[in-house]
């Protein structure tokens, strides 16, 4: 018998509990995130979908623990009661482009209550292409255009997407040992980035991609005709050659990827900045006093990637959005039962807890 009240919170309790309340008082979906950095991102997602009739809350999995992640979210004594009233938001990873090749992926894919990013994680999202401008920006004060960042990532995918269909392969296969998520990450990092010759840095990539490429090729000459198989599926499924970035390890792409090209971006516009602010001055009081002003103005490449939202028009995101409507869709057909059953269960659930 159950000790703990969370030991029977279910989808059908919160259904329950919310069968208790005045008819008028909206309904009250929980929806469980893996981490603290993931409250912000589904927040501001669910909250389009709030009405006068339902809202979502936001809430870390555990009360009882500081256990974070996919499992804690989907798979722990929670995991079983999700329904209708109780739902989990997890990061993808690469258990979307796995297809039910494993059991946690299975659970991603056909749970219609477990939503999740499509895109690898939530940093991918942050470090969307067309936002990056914005962020620099926001950084800096300036919005001087130097790099052209869409531009910039669909080389960056398209350098990279042979060899992200070798990585997806052999995870598929389960032979994670011969080339790992580590291994396929350390060949697509990007080098020191020239503000004024950016495709220096990508051609260094290509030089190093298309050596892994020739070595995968020479051990596993008969993969070719499943990576060619494997291509129109994963376009299916979102993943083309033009923004495969978007499905490489998240936080690889934010360290290794975006702030290595941000960075000497940032630096050169706040120089430049720093620089005009010298030559409009009229007195060496005026410069320090609007010096000091333009640095407490500034924020870090890191902390506005954090609070980054203008994604919104990635196909991704959009397609989470539908997941949503498709869930929001069930609610009439799962919440059915008259209110005096509800009240039932939530009235011997609550004794349990209490023995």
């Amino acid at each position: 018998m159950a000790k703990k009240l969370t030991e029977n919170v279910t989808s059908l309790y919160i259904g329950a509990a919310n069968s208790l309340r005045p008819k008028t008082a909206r309904k009250r979906i929980v929806a469980y995130v893996e981490s603290y950095d993931d409250v912000s991102f589904w927040s501001h997602l669910l909250s389009n979908f709030n009405t006068d009739k339902y809202y979502f809350q936001v809430m870390l999995p555990s009360n009882t623990s500081l256990a974070k992640g996919k499992k804690v979210a989907m798979m722990n004594d929670l995991g079983q009661g999700l329904g209708c009233n109780m739902i989990a938001c997890v990061d993808s990873d690469y258990d979307y482009l796995l297809q039910g090749k494993t059991g946690t992926s299975r659970r991603i894919i056909r749970s219609p209550y477990v939503l999740h990013t499509y895109a690898y994680a939530i940093e991918n999202y942050q470090c969307y292409a067309e936002s990056l401008h914005g962020v620099c920006v926001q950084s800096t004060l300036n919005d001087k255009p130097l790099i052209d960042f869409p531009a910039f990532f669909r080389l960056y995918s398209q350098i990279i997407y042979p060899l992200f269909v070798w990585n997806v392969w052999f995870y598929r296969k389960r032979e994670l040992s011969v080339f790992s998520m580590q291994d396929f990450c350390r060949v697509v990092r990007l080098d020191p980035v020239s503000v004024p010759h950016p495709e220096d840095a990508l051609e260094q990539l290509r030089v190093r991609v298309q050596k892994k490429i020739n070595w995968l090729s020479r051990h596993y000459p008969d993969a070719a005709p499943e990576l060619e198989t494997m291509k129109p599926e994963l376009e299916k499924l979102g993943v083309t050659s033009d923004n495969t970035y978007l499905f490489i390890q998240g936080h690889h792409l934010k360290e290794n990827v975006v702030l290595k090209l941000l960075s000497p971006v940032c630096v050169r516009l706040r120089r430049e900045r720093e620089n005009e602010i010298k030559y409009l001055a009229c007195h060496d009081q005026q410069y320090r006093n609007e010096l000091t002003a333009y640095h407490r103005s500034l924020q870090s490449i890191e902390a506005v990637l954090r609070k980054n939202t203008d994604y919104e028009e990635a196909p991704t995101y959009k397609m989470i959005l539908r997941d949503v409507e498709h869930l929001l869709g069930t609610l009439r057909d799962c919440n059915g039962g008259s209110a005096t059953k509800a009240a039932s269960i939530a009235t011997n659930i609550t004794d349990q807890s209490t023995i």
